[in-house]
């Protein structure tokens, strides 16, 4: 029995709750809570008569620490559940800090102005240390780890599909295949298709700031970076067929390559279509993808927040998102003396999950692992304090819920590898 805050009331966030209210017996209650009450309101009046949780709404702003340690207080929940936006991890960890709440999100933190000059400063003495300028990273969350633990609190980082899933894949592929891994690629291919020129399948500002990067991945012991889209493979996904894939920076790699012993490579995959790839780079050219204020009549906007404002909002391409997603790990390494290769992978199709929830795969292969890591969380069942990454806890227990609450999973044990 267990009484959870939950921010954010996005396409994710909208099938975490919906996914809270079918595990009624852990989340007895739950508190949504967005910048738009009107949102959390609307979700709470679809889901009441159909759940025994008990649902209650606030409006919040996760940019101001005193709204969210207010609404905290007030509330008094076991766990506060982030599903809004990376760049508000800080100010939300910091409140549950003030508050004595367990925390919980799905992605790492990331600035939301890349020109302030003290996060800059800091950034950049990191590309120096660490090879790689992505401008998401752990190391502004990993900061926490004494101050969760001294609190007796525990914060789980990346409880979504990728990272969250494949880092679960992982630690179970540890566990139960391998003696030692020594290479691990993370494949994410989307197979569906909306109908539209050009949309982003989760929040297009996040999701465009993250593949116009470069990519890099992780050998013997250091980072390798490489331009955007500079690798490509073609992979044939089961359920999907082939698809064109490119090597991207992920955040997963770097907890991955900390906490996985004797790894030698780790690499991320994502499939792209030639036009989506035409569209984005475009776009990149004439600067719409900048995350620098300018000056338009008289007033300062963010050419990516106003490509936002343009492009389909994620949460409406449920509707006519047709087609499947296929995500997984490759795992090569060695059992019992012998080398061996396993691939652990989610099939995901994006009209069963319309029918079920109203939300196309990629929200809810992101919002399905969300309720999964809190509802572990706060029944126990993953009990450490600090600040953790999934694969630092016991994955058969998420594992078994994967099977439960949609996400079927498949172990191949002679799958193809990628070169």
């Amino acid at each position: 029995m267990s009484k959870v805050l939950i921010i954010g009331c996005g396409g994710v966030a909208s099938v975490a709750i919906q996914k809270c209210c079918q595990n009624s017996e852990v989340f007895t209650e739950i508190c949504i809570a967005s910048r738009t009450r009107e949102k959390c309101d609307a979700l709470k009046a679809k889901l009441e008569g159909t759940t025994k949780t008990r649902i209650t709404t606030a409006q919040v702003n996760a940019d101001n620490p005193e709204e969210l340690i207010s609404l905290i207080r007030d509330y008094r929940p076991q766990a506060v559940l982030n599903v809004a936006l990376p760049y508000q991890d800080l100010t939300i960890m910091d409140a549950c800090l003030a508050c004595g709440v367990d925390y919980i999100d799905t992605a790492n933190y990331e600035p939301e102005n890349t020109d302030d000059p003290q996060w800059r400063a800091i950034y950049e003495e990191r590309c120096k240390k660490e090879g790689f300028t992505a401008y998401f990273d752990y190391s502004w969350q990993w900061a926490y780890r004494k101050k969760f633990e001294e609190a007796g609190l525990t914060a789980l980082l990346g409880s979504g599909f990728d990272p969250g899933v494949t880092s679960v894949f992982t630690a179970y592929a540890q566990k139960h295949y391998f003696d030692e891994i020594h290479t691990i690629d993370i494949l994410d291919c989307n197979g569906g298709d909306h109908g539209y020129p050009f949309a982003t399948n989760f929040n297009p500002e996040i999701n465009l700031r993250e593949v116009s990067a470069n990519g890099s991945y992780w050998e013997n012991g250091r980072w390798v970076e490489t331009k955007p889209m500079e690798i490509k493979r073609e992979y044939d996904f089961p359920q999907v067929g082939k698809k064109d894939m490119y090597l991207l920076h992920h955040e997963e790699i770097e907890s991955l390559a900390k906490n996985i012993p004797g790894v030698r490579r780790i690499r991320f995959f994502m499939t792209f279509g030639q036009s989506y790839l035409t569209h984005m780079k475009c776009l990149e050219n004439v600067g719409m993808l900048s995350t620098s204020p300018i000056q338009f009549e008289g007033r300062e906007i963010v050419p990516i927040q106003f490509l936002k404002a343009l492009l389909p909002d994620p949460a409406s391409l449920g509707p006519r998102t047709v087609g499947k997603t296929n995500i997984g790990c490759i795992f090569t390494g060695v059992k019992d003396g012998k080398e061996r290769t396993v691939y652990i992978y989610n099939v995901c199709d994006h009209q069963a999950c319309y029918r079920e929830l109203g939300s196309q795969a990629i929200s809810y292969t992101t919002g399905v692992p969300a309720m999964i890591g809190t509802a572990l969380v706060v029944s126990g069942i993953w009990n450490k304090k600090g600040v953790f990454n999934l694969e630092e806890f016991d994955p058969d227990p998420y594992m078994e819920m994967l099977n439960r609450f949609g996400l079927p999973w498949v172990v191949d044990e002679s799958p193809a590898i990628v070169e």
